[in-house]
């Protein structure tokens, strides 16, 4: 079986594309490949982002070998989904296949932090549902 691939695009890669990458591997990998790109990078990963994900999945997203990319560090992918640009989306050669619209909980607290990975769950489980469903 091809899994499909999986572009989680944002601006920086540091932060909400990271935590997508992760539980897309963490909740969708017998379905999915996940990866995470931007078009600028971060020397690293959003260090309240890897707090938050370990605290509740017992993730390690810098263990894990994550880190901040840009698109042409990746596969081409089948589907791109960006995370929500508030300011514009980055061009990455193609259309978006869907855009989550995520406020990006940067700087703000361990509850908007909580708030964004719950909802990316949720999506990510709802694209596994999907994908697994076109089979």
């Amino acid at each position: 079986m091809n899994k499909k691939k999986i572009a989680f695009i944002c601006v920086h890669n540091s932060c909400r594309s990271q935590i997508a990458e992760a539980l897309g591997k963490h909740l969708a990998s017998d379905i999915f490949e996940s990866y995470s790109a931007g078009t600028e990078t971060k020397p690293q990963i959003n260090q309240d982002a890897v707090r938050v994900m370990k605290e509740i999945y017992g993730i390690d997203m810098e263990a894990n070998g994550q880190y901040s990319k840009l698109i042409a560090d990746i596969p081409d992918v089948d589907i791109a989904i960006s995370m929500g640009c508030n300011v514009g989306c980055p061009f990455i050669g193609r259309a978006f296949d869907d855009n989550w619209g995520l406020v990006d909980p940067t700087g703000k607290s361990d509850d908007d932090f909580k708030t964004v990975i719950q909802r990316i769950e949720e999506n990510i489980i709802e694209l596994k549902k999907r994908l697994s469903e076109n089979k």
